[in-house]
């Protein structure tokens, strides 16, 4: 689908949604591509080596994202709204920022990808309706100047298909009413808000001046929390969503297999590897800080100092992944570092292994099985396993040895659905990692 908008012949801050028949009156306005626009993120018009016809982010179409806030809508009661926040952008110190990572829900539900952003899906009185409202950043030329560009308001809802769309400067004139209207409110907000922006300053209620903030509003509002229905509806992927992954997961295999052939003297030069050989297969770059440890070092379960010697006749484990459109992949391999195991580290490899590819092949829907219960038949049999190769397991030596879970949910984070529970049957559609 071609996207067209109409433009003022003074500039991008009035933009048009096609549908609507502009006003002589206005000015004189021509009808432009989109691909003559620019915009806070790729898009096809713009990307299309990135962002394929009718997708709003890399593999998921603007339907897709309707159907994901349908599928909220309907978990919410009627007449209530849930209220999501875009990430801020996080500073590392002064005015040096961190890369931009958007908050996952907002992600989920918008495909909008820039920060200072405020989603409020409406539920009105049947099943099926539900109102969008997006706040985002407003075109702003100087601004742009230096940060690159907006999508501004007209493609909040040209592009996004947000049904009222505002400038998030004034968002408490609006939210004020709409959160009073409702019967009900979900929300996770402080939780992801950042308080060094007028915004999150707002989100927080710590603003000096009369405005009320968010959490002052909240205060004659029932409020739930969004996390419980998110979680319902993320942990089932779709189709596209898997697709992202698959390629995620093939991609940093690919990465994976590489490193496992090059010899390398210290941690940070496979660390440098594993990083560029992400963004050279395509992916957006790594999906966590890795960890590569080699030796003693990955006793740690998390250890990302990576900073030691890889010595000859150790192992190296490496604990990564690519991130492609927002989905995370999470691989965990170990090898020797002179690409030669000795007899017993060879042994304990293929013992772990054996018990993976066990792990694995429970995971169907016909095998009633749940996280938990996975965990505890790892558990099972890797302490076998070690007792066989001579291993003393008596006392709290498994939780010495495997004191991590053996796997969790994987999507937009690394740990997917933070407290979905772990006993609940696993389901076709649901992804996790299983890592012994």
């Amino acid at each position: 689908m071609k996207r067209s908008v109409w433009l003022l012949s003074c500039g991008l801050g009035a933009l048009k949604r096609p549908r609507q028949r502009p006003k002589l009156s206005t000015g004189i306005r021509t009808l432009v591509s989109a691909a003559d626009v620019q915009f806070g993120q790729p898009l096809h018009e713009t990307h299309p080596h990135i962002i394929g016809p009718g997708e709003l982010t890399p593999g998921i179409s603007a339907l897709e994202y309707h159907h994901r806030r349908a599928r909220l809508a309907q978990a919410l009661p009627k007449d209530s709204i849930a209220v999501v926040a875009a990430s801020d952008i996080k500073y590392r110190s002064g005015a040096v920022f961190y890369e931009f990572h958007q908050d996952p829900n907002f992600l989920y539900l918008t495909g909008f990808n820039e920060p200072e952003a405020l989603a409020v899906i409406e539920k009105g009185g049947s099943n099926v309706e539900y109102k969008f409202h997006l706040c985002v950043r407003p075109k702003e030329a100087k601004a742009e100047v230096w940060d690159g560009a907006r999508s501004g308001i007209q493609a909040a809802q040209d592009v996004f298909n947000a049904d009222e769309a505002r400038d998030i400067g004034q968002v408490h004139t609006t939210l004020r009413d709409i959160v009073l209207s409702a019967k009900e409110v979900y929300t996770d907000i402080p939780s992801n808000a950042q308080p060094r922006s007028a915004f999150g300053k707002y989100l927080l209620g710590s603003l000096t001046s009369k405005t009320e903030g968010f959490q002052r509003i909240l205060e004659a509002s029932k409020v739930k929390p969004l996390r419980p229905l998110m979680n319902e509806i993320r942990v089932h992927k779709s189709e596209a969503e898997i697709r992202n992954m698959r390629r995620a997961g093939r991609s940093s295999g690919r990465v994976f297999t590489e490193a496992m052939r090059n010899p390398f003297q210290t941690e940070k030069e496979l660390w440098a590897s594993l990083d560029y050989g992400f963004r050279m297969q395509g992916l957006d770059g790594p999906a966590y800080v890795p960890v590569v440890a080699g030796g003693k070092n990955g006793l740690s379960i998390h250890y990302v100092r990576n900073d030691d010697l890889l010595r000859d006749g150790e192992l190296v484990l490496v604990d990564a992944g690519g991130e492609y459109g927002g989905y995370i992949t999470d691989i965990t391999r170990t090898w020797p570092v002179n690409g030669k195991f000795t007899d017993p580290q060879k042994d304990l490899y293929d013992m772990v292994l054996k018990v993976q590819r066990s792990c694995v092949s429970l995971c169907r829907e016909d095998a009633d099985m749940a996280l938990d219960r996975l965990h505890r038949i790892a558990e099972s049999s890797l302490k076998d396993g070690l007792q066989g190769l001579g291993f003393d397991m008596s006392g709290d030596a498994m939780n010495l040895l495997f004191p991590h879970h053996v796997g969790h949910f994987i999507g937009l984070d690394v740990h997917d659905a933070p407290g979905y529970p772990r006993t609940d049957r696993l389901r076709a559609g649901q992804c996790i990692t299983i890592e012994p």
